[in-house]
């Protein structure tokens, strides 16, 4: 039986403000906090949440459920969940491209596909010099249209959320040319590239090293001004023992919000930091937080989808276009 109310499953909301699950860990974090806002449950009955992306004009979100095989809808004015998409072959990441279309990340497939106006839906990359890809995992679209994508090999490790089977490419991190198909690598010295994302001015792209070696990592790459290669890999952040950056997305002022959890159970939900890596702010809650986005009519509400569970926030910040 689904469950869709914002009470069950032991959750319980925070009647009095502020929400002391919104954690101020450094001065600068204070002006994003709103003092009368506290983080709800929208959802749940998920196995494993992931991918949220915002469709204003329609006042909805939707979400990957990556082993239930489905793309859950959840309706701003009504609260109503409902099924948007059922299979998905096994969709993950999710976002829209600059038309408004959506642009998803498959593991089932190994593809990248796009749904039209009328429904249909367009594979836009499947293969890199003649093999297949492995299971593209997030995604985020270029103000120049151009869509980049993380090819991890999570997808095919077992048939829980995808298929299992032998990996034909490296891990790669790729851009793609949605108008000629060409599809470039970036790069292929991440260790398990996951989650990704632009700094507000698209000169850095921000990407989840998810297997870095001792700890997990958030590096950074200066983005060449033809905007078709990499430069300067450094460690934004070092993740430290235990701690597990997954998606995440990049405010107006360069903030990352980064979904988080895995490894300490009091470190699940979002790890907020600042655009010089220092951690400011943190939003707890019950359940490992597998990504975010913003969303709402002005992008300042912050969507986790986290394990089984849908949550979201208000918060004085937005979200940059195209993630």
């Amino acid at each position: 039986m689904r469950r869709e109310h914002n009470r069950s499953s032991g959750w319980r909301e925070q009647p009095r403000y502020p929400d002391p699950t919104i954690e101020i860990l450094d001065p600068r974090f204070e002006k994003y906090r709103i003092f009368s806002a506290a983080v709800e449950r929208l959802y749940t009955g998920c196995r494993w949440a992931e991918g949220p992306v915002w469709f204003g004009d329609g006042r909805y979100l939707l979400w990957s459920d990556i082993p239930n095989q489905r793309i859950l809808k959840w309706e701003e004015e009504t609260g109503r969940v409902s099924v948007y998409r059922k299979p998905t072959d096994f969709a993950n990441g999710n976002t829209r491209d600059r038309q408004g279309r959506l642009v998803t990340c498959h593991h089932g497939g190994r593809c990248v596909t796009r749904t039209e106006y009328d429904g249909t839906i367009t594979v836009l990359a499947d293969q890199f010099q003649g093999r297949r890809l492995n299971s593209p995992n997030d995604i985020v679209v270029k103000s120049d249209g151009s869509i980049w994508v993380t090819d991890p090999v999570f997808g095919i490790l077992g048939n829980y959320e995808g298929f299992q089977a032998e990996p034909e490419l490296s891990q790669n991190v790729y851009r793609l040319d949605p108008d000629t198909g060409e599809l470039i690598c970036l790069t292929d010295d991440v260790l398990g590239p996951n989650g990704l994302g632009f700094s507000p001015d698209e000169k850095i792209l921000y990407i989840v090293e998810s297997r870095g070696e001792p700890n997990r990592k958030l590096l950074a790459y200066d983005v060449a001004d033809d905007g078709k290669s990499l430069a300067n890999k450094r460690v934004f952040i070092d993740a430290g023992p235990g701690g597990t950056p997954d998606g995440f997305r990049v405010d107006v002022d360069g903030n990352l919000w980064c979904g988080w959890g895995m490894g300490s159970a009091e470190l699940d939900g979002v790890q907020v930091y600042a655009p010089d890596g220092d951690l400011i702010g943190r939003i707890a809650l019950p359940e490992r937080c597998a990504n975010v986005c913003f969303g709402g009519a002005q992008r300042n509400r912050l969507f986790m989808a986290a394990s089984q569970s849908l949550y979201a926030v208000y918060v004085n910040t937005q979200g940059v276009k195209g993630g």
